[in-house]
């Protein structure tokens, strides 16, 4: 292999000791490959700690300058990773996301990359340097910092791997691979060795914070070689690839972090246009008799009740929190008892069934509550089916 792209998460860099593991996990793939790029996210709950002390200051941040501030704690992460390397005789240099060359769009929080000018990338490289790119953001056509949304250093990684014509790309984190389910929830979760881009996709956009949604679009469209592992360990890992599944289930996402919210509003064009021009993502927006609903994500309850409450004050807004439920495989919905077997462990525990939506890849199911063990009973079932 001639280039290689690294990416670690806020658990692989916590603090100096998981560094250390990190610079001899890099050290070892630089004796093999010529070029090594490093992606790295910030150390441990550092953005949420800082995300924490805005919301301190500003129940509504402004979005720019919340851009300015997590954008540091991949920079910190990088700078120290870089005098590490180069301590242990390993020439490194960090680079910001727009000193590597990344362009985006000027949606801020959760900017898009439009290009990357790979120039002092490969002049970096080509003095035998390993690049540490600070993960997650880039520089608008405002030269204005932006970030990618939360996890977008896994698709500061895909780019980087596009753009370089990289052989591979690693995403390293504490867990060796991609899992059946949840393995802090799920305890017989079942690691997969591989999963298609599809499937993957799905598992992301149910709300399991695997993978960047985007990173896994990006994968598909330029048939990137992706493989999920652990940076503590040797074995294991997960191939993301274009591979035609058979028809079973490989995934169950509980999602607990959704808002569904009723606005007695018959304006449904204005209402829509509305929340995206604030680039809000709403799922499943329904127009009934006299009201419109729609699901949010919890972190942007306060965002869009101030939305509604300024352009809509005359309107009645209800919140009821639910949990979301998605089994996931391709061409599951074509075999009946895969439904059928969730419904009736559902029944046994009287939880009520809100809504049932289907896709080639996906069966989701809407309640109010879903307890953990009942996740796993419905997984266990569906994952080692005889």
């Amino acid at each position: 292999m001639n280039t290689v792209i690294l990416k670690f998460g806020g658990t692989s860099v916590a603090d100096n000791i998981k560094l250390n593991v990190v610079a001899e996990k890099v050290i070892s793939l630089k004796k093999e490959v010529k070029n090594v790029v490093v992606v790295v996210s910030a150390q441990g709950k550092t953005t949420n700690q800082l995300i924490k002390e805005a919301q301190e200051l500003s129940a509504i941040p402004d979005e720019r300058e919340m851009d300015m501030l997590l954008s540091t704690g991949e920079q910190i992460t990088a700078s120290k990773l870089s005098i590490l390397l180069n301590r242990k005789g390993y020439p490194a240099i960090s680079l910001t996301g727009w000193q590597a060359g990344i362009k985006t769009n000027s949606i801020y929080t959760s900017a898009k990359i439009e290009q990357i000018c790979t120039d002092r990338l490969q002049r970096e490289l080509e003095q035998g340097k390993i690049v540490i790119v600070a993960g997650f953001q880039g520089l608008n056509e405002e030269q204005d910092i932006t970030t990618l949304g939360r996890g977008g250093s896994d698709t500061t990684a895909v780019a980087l791997q596009v753009a370089l014509e990289a052989d591979k790309c690693y995403i390293f984190s504490d867990v060796d691979g991609i899992y059946s389910a949840d393995p802090n929830m799920i305890t017989m979760a079942k690691r997969l060795d591989e999963i298609s881009f599809d499937e993957m996709q799905e598992i992301a956009d149910s709300g399991a914070k695997v993978l960047h949604d985007r990173c896994i679009q990006m994968g598909k469209k330029f048939d990137c070689d992706i493989v999920a592992k652990s940076t503590f360990s040797k074995i294991g890992g997960t191939k993301i690839c274009q591979k035609i599944e058979s028809s079973e289930v490989k995934s169950i996402v509980k999602n607990e972090n959704l808002i569904e919210i009723e606005i007695n509003s018959k304006e449904t064009y204005n209402v829509y246009q509305n929340l995206l021009q604030s680039h809000v993502f709403v799922e499943a927006f329904k127009k009934k008799s006299d009201s419109l609903q729609f699901r949010i994500k919890k972190s942007e309850q306060n965002k869009v009740i101030d939305l509604l409450d300024n352009k809509y004050a005359e309107c009645q807004i209800k919140l009821k929190e639910i949990d979301k439920l998605s089994i996931i495989g391709y061409g599951i919905t074509q075999d009946n008892e895969v439904l059928s077997e969730v419904v009736d462990i559902l029944n046994n525990y009287n939880i009520e069934i809100m809504d049932i939506n289907l896709s080639q890849s996906k069966i989701e199911i809407l309640v109010k509550k879903i307890e953990n063990s009942v996740v796993e009973e419905i997984h266990n079932k569906l994952i080692f089916r005889t």
